[in-house]
């Protein structure tokens, strides 16, 4: 079983030491070797939400769990972020700013798939959106370079693709419906 107060230690020392998520990445990535092993460290998910697991104002670790089906609008974090998942699946649309547009609009630039076991690092201009595309819960580590709920950042609106100022309890919000 993973040892989650070593996974956090080792994760505050390599993001002392490091100020990108080159470092963490790894620490990540060798925790999700074997996902049984975080998933028997966080718990079987029964339900969707962001329960913190480490938060401080340079790292934020957070086990995410998404419900069956959930969407989250295109955001930003305004930090790096490392995601592993140790059970389901998240699809990732990743945007980039239209550019010289007056409201702040995105357009569609990227994808990736993410499945039991991977590991992707963000760096700290990424905006992207998640999906759940499978009938089952995703369980997720998400490792962030700053203090994930306190920093101001960017959702946009899922109609227009304008920006607005992120509602991180809209959010919180939408994983526990």
């Amino acid at each position: 079983m993973l040892d989650l107060d070593r996974f956090v230690e080792d994760c505050r020392a390599a993001a002392s030491a490091d100020p990108t998520h080159r470092a963490v990445t790894e620490i990540v990535a060798r925790a999700l070797n074997e996902p049984s092993n975080v998933l028997a460290a966080v718990g079987e998910p029964t339900a969707g939400g962001i329960f913190p697991i480490y938060q401080a104002d340079d790292l934020t670790i957070l086990n995410v769990v998404w419900k069956p089906g959930m969407t989250l609008m295109p955001h930003n974090h305004e930090m790096w972020a490392v995601i592993g998942i140790y059970g389901g699946r998240e699809d990732n649309i990743f945007w980039r700013r239209v550019k010289d547009d007056p409201d702040g609009r995105i357009e569609a630039a990227g994808a990736k798939a993410m499945s039991t076991g991977d590991v992707t690092p963000l760096g700290k201009n990424i905006i992207h959106s998640v999906t759940n595309p499978i009938e089952k819960l995703t369980g997720a580590i998400h490792v962030y370079g700053g203090d994930f709920f306190g920093i101001h950042r960017s959702e946009w609106d899922p109609r227009d693709l304008t920006e607005r100022a992120y509602d991180v309890e809209r959010a919180k919000a939408l994983f526990a419906t």
